[in-house]
């Protein structure tokens, strides 16, 4: 294997066409940073930074045995930390930017339309008393006894996966209060896939202002009904409220026009008392009053499993340009994030952060994002060679040829997983090696009980 002070190079070397170091100057700059010339500057910090995350999140005191000079531990810790968070996140927007066009021309566009796709989740950073302010435990632990748990939300491409924004709020957070922030990064004709907990009038009246297309699974609580001229509950206004158990039976949206089986037109009407409070009331009001969606509903048989029933609610309303069979198979292209998450928390560590600052586990998220979207350019470009998807090259296998490569040595073929749809394994593991009690209280308490169990009798 290559040594890390080669693996550094091979890194500068993967990062210029998307990450020069003129850029990270120039975004430097434009946080507001000032600094003194030093062995750390900012790009130097910053390439450290990436090859730390790409080691998995190797300790700090591994990066000294990258070359001459040698990095010590205490001095990148103060670099990492003069670096502003603004710098970080401005590099992942414009390399993200800058690795699109590497993107396979098979698959560019999806019914011309760029698709991105939004999912959460949960890391686990350390128990210090600066992230649990921030970020809170989960309720059930007690106190002592819990970590910290940021809340994640990520904005992939839905076809090459690179990450385009890594938000981090607290654990008890829901991504529909959050997900407007990312709604910049998107331009007018773009489609946003996303799960159900991001299908609501509001968040599709949001995209539709700016003329974004959203396709979101239905919620569980939204009643869908497919007979044409159906019965739907009345509009509110403030100060009035649902008469009788049974309208409130009746779905809310109004039949426009029928599509197909299971495919229909409906409008959607915004309730004006139920205004979520994540939303001033300007902001509420400047929603339209109505919109048109379409709801359509379609079965997928798993071998092995229950046939799943996913019914979808998208304001791509032309049945000649987005068929129901198009768009079965774009929702099936959403559970890649969940992909995407698990490569980043299980194959990257991403899962336990070490940074022991609030400002500090938000960098660390980012420059994650930053060396995923780095692999995945590399993944990119196998998958046009080898003429297969990207998504069919493995992830892990990149990452091992990214640290053992030489500088300026060609690609060597990546291997290709097999396509195994109808796969169906239970979630279990083999190995027992965690066999440590778990902590139920705190270890001041447990101190003072060993401490009891020692005294003589």
């Amino acid at each position: 294997m290559a040594s890390v002070s080669r693996t550094l190079e091979r890194i500068k070397e993967d990062l210029e066409p998307f990450l020069p170091e003129e850029s990270i100057v120039a975004a430097a700059h434009e946080a507001g940073h000032t600094w003194r010339e030093r062995i750390l500057g900012p790009v130097q910090t910053v390439h450290h930074f990436i090859l730390q995350v790409l080691f998995c999140n190797t300790a700090m005191t591994h990066l000294r045995h990258v070359g001459d000079p040698a990095v010590q531990a205490p001095a990148y810790c103060r670099a990492r930390k003069r670096l502003p968070r603004e710098l970080l996140e401005k590099l992942l927007t414009r390399s993200s930017q800058a690795m699109q066009p590497v993107n396979p021309p098979s698959e560019p566009l999806w019914c011309g339309h760029r698709t991105y796709a939004v999912d959460g989740s949960s890391a686990i950073a350390p128990d210090t008393p600066d992230g649990q302010k921030e970020f809170g435990q989960p309720t059930a632990c007690k106190e002592g006894c819990g970590f910290p748990v940021p809340k994640l939300l990520g904005l992939f491409d839905a076809f090459s996966g690179l990450v385009l924004s890594m938000l981090c709020f607290p654990l008890y957070t829901h991504e529909q209060s959050k997900v407007w922030m990312l709604h910049p990064l998107l331009k007018a004709g773009d489609l946003l896939l996303g799960d159900r907990g991001f299908c609501s009038f509001v968040h599709l009246a949001m995209l539709f202002s700016r003329g974004v297309y959203g396709l979101f699974r239905m919620h569980q609580k939204q009643i869908v009904d497919f007979r044409p001229h159906r019965k739907h509950r009345r509009k509110y206004s403030k100060g009035k409220k649902s008469k009788g158990a049974k309208e409130k039976r009746l779905p809310r949206s109004q039949f426009v026009r029928r599509l197909g089986k299971h495919d229909q037109v409906v409008r959607w009407f915004k309730d004006a008392i139920s205004r979520p409070k994540w939303m001033s009331d300007e902001q509420y009001a400047a929603l339209p009053d109505s919109l048109l969606v379409r709801e359509l509903r379609f079965v997928l048989p798993r071998k092995g499993q229950r046939t799943l029933c996913i019914t979808i609610a998208t304001t791509l309303l032309d049945p000649l340009l987005y068929p129901k069979e198009k768009i079965a198979e774009l929702y099936g292209v959403r559970w890649q994030a969940e992909t995407h998450f698990a490569e980043l928390k299980t194959t990257l560590k991403m899962r336990k952060l070490k940074s022991k600052t609030a400002e500090g586990v938000k960098k660390e998220l980012t420059v994650y994002a930053l060396v995923y979207n780095l692999v995945h350019a590399v993944m990119l470009r196998a998958a046009q060679r080898q003429g297969v998807a990207p998504e069919r090259i493995s992830f892990i296998d990149t990452l091992r040829c990214l640290l053992g490569a030489e500088p300026g040595a060609a690609l060597p073929d990546l291997l290709v997983n097999p396509h195994r749809p109808d796969r169906h394994e239970p979630r279990v593991v083999k190995d027992r090696e965690d066999t440590y009690t778990k902590m139920t209280h705190p270890r001041s308490e447990l101190r003072k009980s060993l401490k009891k169990q020692a005294k003589p009798h």
